[in-house]
């Protein structure tokens, strides 16, 4: 019974796995927004010069909303460049982490936005990370969505391609078993093997990602994943 108990678990992790975006990884809504004042206000209208203002007076360039953001989260989430260029310049920490551990890049990932994850690149951001509640990476957010441009940047920013998270599973296996075999996550997973990505590594019950994509008919992928 214990091992059933534990395969229907895995099985649960992994179909609600495509929700994970939306369910922990969650921008200001429109009231917080509305609310904000000061830096994080700033930040959420791009307002380089009032973030330069009130950095001169001493605030805390990392105060925190009550989602455990700070103002370059704020900044990260919506794309205002010249406001996360104008906190780092300040002095915020470009590798800091909200309430739920994501940082500017995995915001970025996620959100699939590759001018805002090289910008966070620039600022100091770190590749090698671990963010989110599931203890994983930029990278492995990314190819869990099938951002294959985004995957691209973070591997050649140094991205470790072989960080397992806390679910048992790598970039490489997220991409084969979130991805429907989509032609992204086909991409994400041809960039990730062409980048050295170890296809040896299995889940927690042993499945490599050839045999999941194997599993699941997943054609294209074999193909890449059987390459020599």
């Amino acid at each position: 019974m214990r091992y059933l108990t534990m395969t229907a678990l895995l099985a649960v992790l992994a179909l609600s796995a495509a929700d994970r975006p939306a369910a922990a990884q969650t921008p200001p809504s429109a009231a917080e927004l509305s609310a904000y004042r000061g830096l994080h206000a700033a930040a959420a209208r791009d307002d380089a010069a009032g973030i330069g203002r009130l950095a001169a007076t001493g605030v805390d360039l990392n105060a925190r909303d009550g989602a455990g953001r700070a103002p370059l989260h704020v900044a990260a989430f919506f794309g205002r460049h010249a406001a996360m260029r104008a906190l780092v310049a300040a002095g915020a920490d470009p590798r800091a982490l909200e309430n739920r551990s994501y940082d500017i890049l995995t915001i970025a990932a996620v959100n699939d936005d590759l001018a805002t994850l090289r910008l966070g690149l620039m600022l100091g951001a770190d590749p090698r990370a671990v963010t989110s509640p599931y203890d994983g990476t930029a990278l492995i957010a990314a190819a869990h969505l099938g951002h294959e441009g985004i995957v691209q940047a973070l591997i050649a920013a140094g991205a470790p391609l072989d960080h397992v998270n806390n679910l048992g599973w790598t970039a490489l296996i997220e991409a084969v078993i979130l991805g429907r075999g989509g032609p992204r996550h086909v991409a994400t997973v041809r960039a990730l093997v062409e980048a050295g990505a170890r296809r040896d590594l299995a889940d927690g019950q042993g499945h490599t990602p050839l045999q999941l994509a194997r599993d699941r008919g997943y054609r294209d992928m074999v193909e890449i994943l059987e390459r020599r």
